[in-house]
């Protein structure tokens, strides 16, 4: 799978409307064949600083998405709301399903 992380620091006079506006562009990629998760936070400790996940099947659904006209028109929408360039990290994981976290797993129901 390919999972991508974005951070958007968004102008302040945006920031209180960025998820509306990127809502379509959100339900629009979510419905892709190969999207595997596209999920959005904001920053605790930055109110104009949000996070984006993102979950591809592979490459050939990542190349989909960058080539659809949603994300044609996010890129051409959203620069002008963002204090700077997003920062990005990109990986090819094996799989396609989150991991669980061991060192935190939690009994299961009715044990002590």
């Amino acid at each position: 799978m390919i999972h991508i992380v974005v951070k958007f620091n968004v102008r302040p006079e945006y920031s209180d409307q960025w998820l509306d506006v990127v809502s379509p562009f959100t339900q629009a990629t979510r419905q892709e064949p190969g999207n595997l998760w596209f999920e959005w936070s904001r920053s605790v400790e930055d109110p104009h600083r949000f996070v984006l996940l993102e979950g591809f099947r592979d490459a050939e659904a990542g190349a989909e998405h960058v080539n659809s006209d949603h994300f044609k028109e996010a890129i051409r929408q959203s620069p002008p709301m963002l204090v700077s360039t997003p920062e990005i990290v990109y990986a090819e994981i094996p799989g396609t399903e989150w991991s669980q976290l061991a060192e935190m797993s939690v009994p299961e129901s009715g044990t002590g």
